[in-house]
């Protein structure tokens, strides 16, 4: 999440009045939304009796990713409400927003091991089917999270709160030393955290889709169960594409900008803009995936049903 004042030479104050109005209920509304569903994903996967498969410990750990992400929004929305006067003091700064940048790029690993693993499920199975156990993908996530830990080091080490003049407040930014090293952790941002995974996905979608119509075509071939957990995690990265790709679009775009390939007052303003619809686009993924589960994952409906009744029984007994 990039501040405003990330651009000070052509900005039209009244243009951010609904920043300070209209963003905040939204975040709190999310966050809220957000916990409550991510907590009730991971409550399920795992009181239930039954051991979670590869594919749910892939999302329950997006559950997780999504969690995190959740818990900082309150600090940013009570930011933008102080007209991103930063109150919470410089630990606090590099924290919530290491968390944010955790997300940003652990969720998207996690679909690549969900997608990878769907792929490997329908079309791969004999051949690559003995790794597909949960010991493995337990292994890949411990693996993605310390991606994530070590790709969002640039957040936690350039991210500072300081006085900025020209709008009177002292703000959460990133602070990099020089343009040089600013641009190279945006590059890799864009490279690791949106192309080469977005790319993986893509591919591994492709032929997810391709094995689907095949295996309807030849029902004696057909596995339910993995056709039903494919269809949930089809929709959940569509649901990512459709909220992430325009917020990685947007900062191409900035990279672009202040790398003077593109220029004009026009665009950087417009482009600040967008960058933060867009930006709240993404953090709404953080909501959708709960509720997908339960409307597209018809085992996890089927899981929530059996953890209801056990419950019941537990306590009627």
């Amino acid at each position: 999440m990039q501040s405003a004042t990330a651009h000070i030479i052509c900005h039209e104050s009244e243009a951010w009045d609904w920043l300070y109005t209209m963003q905040p209920v939204f975040m709190y509304v999310i966050c809220v939304l957000g916990i409550l569903g991510n907590v009730f994903v991971l409550m399920v996967f795992c009181l239930h009796k039954n051991a979670c498969t590869v594919a749910e410990i892939y999302l329950g750990n997006l559950a997780a990713a999504d969690l995190l992400m959740m818990s900082c929004l309150p600090f940013w929305a009570i930011n933008v409400a102080n007209s991103f006067e930063w109150q919470f003091g410089s630990l606090m700064c590099r924290l919530v927003n290491t968390g944010i940048k955790m997300n940003m790029f652990c969720s998207v690993y996690f679909l690549v091991l969900v997608s990878a693993d769907r792929y490997v499920a329908l079309a791969h199975a004999m051949t690559y089917g003995r790794m597909r156990r949960p010991w493995y993908a337990k292994l890949s996530c411990l693996a993605v999270w310390c991606l994530g830990v070590l790709l969002s080091i640039p957040a936690l080490k350039f991210r500072e709160v300081k006085l900025i003049p020209e709008y009177s407040v002292t703000a959460c930014i990133l602070n990099y030393p020089t343009r040089e090293i600013e641009l190279a952790c945006d590059i890799l941002l864009i490279l690791l955290g949106f192309i080469i995974p977005v790319s993986v996905i893509s591919f591994c979608t492709c032929k997810i889709i391709k094995a689907l119509h095949w295996r309807v075509m030849d029902r004696f071939n057909v596995v339910k169960k993995e056709r039903k957990a494919t269809v949930l995690v089809l929709a959940v990265l569509i649901a990512f594409l459709l909220c992430w790709v325009p917020f990685h679009l947007v900062t191409l775009l900035d990279i672009l900008l202040r790398s003077k390939v593109l220029s004009g007052c026009a665009l950087e303003h417009g482009l600040d803009i967008c960058n933060q619809i867009f930006t709240y686009l993404a953090l709404s993924n953080s909501v959708l995936n709960p509720i997908l589960y339960v409307i597209v994952g018809k085992n996890f409906r089927t899981k929530v049903k059996e953890l209801h009744s056990s419950t019941r029984k537990s306590f009627t007994s």
